[in-house]
This record gives structure tokens, C-alpha cells and sequence, in this order.
């Protein structure tokens, strides 16, 4: 598969082990010190780069959370365009902890993992290589996990400077954030790069 500079340039962003430090230490209060994983998985690589993603609070990485796939595309109607879709795990204690351990990632298949109607994001870039992902609008990403429902609005900023995560949880019932960036993005620095393990 021929992967489009861009699609590439956004996976290279992506895929590393990431913190917060900074920005907890400075705001202790509203951020928890996280680390942030988002390594590539060789699921649907004739038409896209994937990463498996999780983070933990820094004090506890043995009790790593938020497991996720997310798929970067180039939509066959737009080439041009890129898309990013996340999938959930059907069984996220199966292999948590993979982004301390990648070798639990080994064992991963498509069966594994469900999609996620709703929660799709629009790419935009501009001319310092900053790529912004939103949900459409009026779009609503949610999910049933363990017989509850759950709303989630997604959506980062990825540069060669930082990964900003705008992800928070939403109250279905108020439509209120209940949890994550709830006063402004999670600003994450890359400590570990993991764009060379990309299929390109």
C-alpha cells in the first residue's frame, strides 16, 4: 500500500510513548501526571496505520487504562482526506499493559476489537506540519461496555512540538464533561519515538 506523505507524517507524529510532566507539575490540581502510549499494530495495513493507545497515571503504570485503537486512513471516495477511526477491545484486561509490554500486542487480531459508529474524526492540517482532529459536527461518539453506556468526545492537535489530547468524558444524560480535558487539552511531550516500527 502506498501511504500518502501526510498519512505518514501524522502516524510519525503519533506513534511514541508520551507525558504530561510539565503540565502536571504546573497545574496539579486539574492534570494528573499520565503516560501516554500510542504504538503501531499491523491491523489493516493494506489501507491504513493503525496504533494501539493507552495511558496510566505515572505513579501507578502497572494499572494502565483508556486501551484503544486508532486507525489512520485515506477515504477511497477522498484520497486526499484523512480520517481517524477508533475501535474499542472487546476485552481491554486481555492485553493491557501492551504499551509498557508490546509483545502482548503480538497476538492481536481484527476479531479482537469492535468498531465505534460516531467516532470518526476530520482531518485538517496546516503549513507548520500541525494536524488537528475534531468530531463532525453534531456527531456523537459513544459505546455500551459492560451493560453501561458511555459518551466520549474525542479529539487531539499533533505537531512536532507536543500531542495535545482534547478527550473527555460526557455525562449522556446532562452532556456535560465529566472527566479528562476538562479545562483545556492534555499537553503531552514525546519521550520515546516509535515511527520506526510504522509498515512504511
Amino acid at each position: 500500500m502506498m501511504y500518502s506523505p501526510e498519512l505518514i507524517a501524522l502516524a510519525g507524529l503519533m506513534a511514541g510513548e508520551f507525558d504530561n510532566r510539565e503540565q502536571a507539575i504546573a497545574d496539579p490540581a486539574w492534570y494528573v501526571h499520565l503516560r501516554l502510549w500510542q504504538r503501531p499494530v499491523p491491523l489493516f495495513a493494506e489501507d491504513s496505520l493503525t496504533l494501539f493507545a493507552e495511558q496510566a497515571n505515572a505513579l501507578y503504570l502497572d494499572r494502565a487504562y483508556r486501551q484503544r485503537i486508532i486507525r489512520l486512513q485515506q477515504p477511497r471516495e477522498q484520497p486526499a482526506a484523512i480520517q481517524v477511526q477508533y475501535y474499542m477491545l472487546k476485552d481491554p484486561s486481555s492485553i493491557q499493559g501492551a504499551g509498557i509490554d508490546p509483545e502482548r500486542l503480538k497476538t492481536l487480531t481484527i476479531e479482537d476489537i469492535e468498531y465505534l459508529p460516531g467516532c470518526t474524526l476530520t482531518v485538517t492540517q496546516d503549513e507548520r506540519l500541525r494536524f488537528q482532529a475534531t468530531l463532525p459536527p453534531n456527531c456523537r461518539c459513544c459505546f455500551t461496555f459492560g451493560g453501561e453506556t458511555y459518551e466520549v468526545y474525542l479529539g487531539f492537535e499533533a505537531s512536532l512540538e507536543q500531542f495535545l489530547s482534547y478527550d473527555k468524558g460526557i455525562d449522556p444524560a446532562t452532556g456535560k464533561a465529566i472527566w479528562g480535558a476538562l479545562l483545556g487539552p492534555y499537553r503531552f511531550t514525546k519521550r520515546q519515538d516509535f515511527s520506526a516500527f510504522l509498515p512504511v
